[in-house]
């Protein structure tokens, strides 16, 4: 492993995307998004994510205007101009928080733009601004529905979030058994998948990363996390996106804010969501169980744990990096 200051991977990333035509004010904010990711427990969507992201660049270029092309006092869409997921939906978030704001509700929809990231980045942001969040993403089309071989679905996360005084309380529930960043990450260490997350291209399942990516990833949750999928892909639809993607464009992001004052005191609401978040923290653990665990708890207080220390990252993927920061 190779440590890095904080500033001095974020500029590593930041290096590597200008290198490769992404616009600087973009490059900074999508290394800022990879650098929580690290500091939050979640490494396979830091850094190891630049490589594909820079593949995707080479292929596309930086994009063009983001642009509002529809606009109503509660909802809006946004053309995302082929750019970066990680830039747009920080765009849809200001959007959504904008609205909501003014209305009390926010529906947006972001299309024709490409890899997000975590949606609890986007949703903890919106919570924060004191609204109820749900975000949906509709990506490539990697993994097969409940019983299939086939790629039909996106790796479709859903995410929530719900103001809760400090730190919201935040979900972010992935609804296929592993994500690509994490397959990418799993390939490039030589680490193989853990069992019946993926089938090859036969359809066998298998736990091989490069078998895994040229075969199809399976949903977690069998048939009810194959349902979450779907769902996720209909709001993707909504949002703009064509029904399959077979290749890393045209995503569709959906996301919704409430102000808790349109059903009762914003006040009362957080401090209730902070009664069920104590109450569920200091339930008893099951036999062999430390701890009930609220969810989001383990990001925020690997967040809070980390602060500015170094951080970690894979020898191969360092190098990879450097390599790309001297690729025309």
């Amino acid at each position: 492993m190779v440590r890095l200051s904080q500033a001095d991977a974020r500029a590593l990333a930041v290096a590597v995307l200008v290198r490769h035509g992404m616009p600087a004010a973009h490059a900074e904010d999508v290394a800022a998004h990879l650098i929580d990711a690290m500091v939050t427990g979640h490494a396979f969507a830091g850094l190891p994510r630049v490589p594909a992201i820079v593949a995707e660049l080479v292929k596309k270029g930086p994009g063009g205007p983001i642009r509002v092309t529809r606009q109503t006092p509660v909802s809006a869409t946004i053309d995302g101009g082929d750019v970066n997921g990680y830039v747009v939906s920080l765009v849809a978030v200001r959007k959504t928080i904008e609205i909501a704001s003014a209305s009390g509700i926010a529906v947006v929809g972001a299309n024709n733009t490409w890899f997000s990231g975590r949606l609890a980045y986007y949703v903890e942001r919106i919570a924060r601004a004191g609204f109820v969040a749900m975000h949906t993403a509709n990506t490539a089309a990697r993994v097969a529905p409940f019983g299939g071989a086939d790629r039909i679905l996106g790796t479709n996360p859903i995410a929530f979030a719900f103001p809760c005084g400090g730190e919201p309380v935040v979900l972010d529930i992935g609804t296929s058994g592993v994500t690509w960043g994490e397959a990418l990450l799993r390939q490039a260490t030589g680490r193989p998948l853990d069992s019946g997350t993926a089938v090859d291209s036969e359809g066998r399942e298998t736990t091989d990363p490069a078998a895994a990516l040229t075969g199809a990833f399976l949903t977690w949750g069998g048939a009810r996390g194959s349902s979450l999928a779907f769902a996720a892909q209909l709001f993707g639809i909504l949002a703009g996106s064509d029904p399959v993607l077979r290749e890393a464009r045209n995503s569709g992001f959906f996301f919704l804010a409430l102000n808790p004052d349109l059903l009762m005191p914003a006040e009362a609401f957080e401090a209730r969501v902070a009664s069920l978040r104590e109450i569920v923290r200091h339930s008893r653990p099951a036999v062999s169980r430390m701890e009930v665990r609220m969810p989001g708890d383990r990001s925020q207080q690997a967040r809070r744990d980390h602060g500015d220390e170094d951080v970690l990252v894979d020898a191969a993927v360092h190098r990879r990096l450097l390599e790309l920061t001297r690729a025309a």
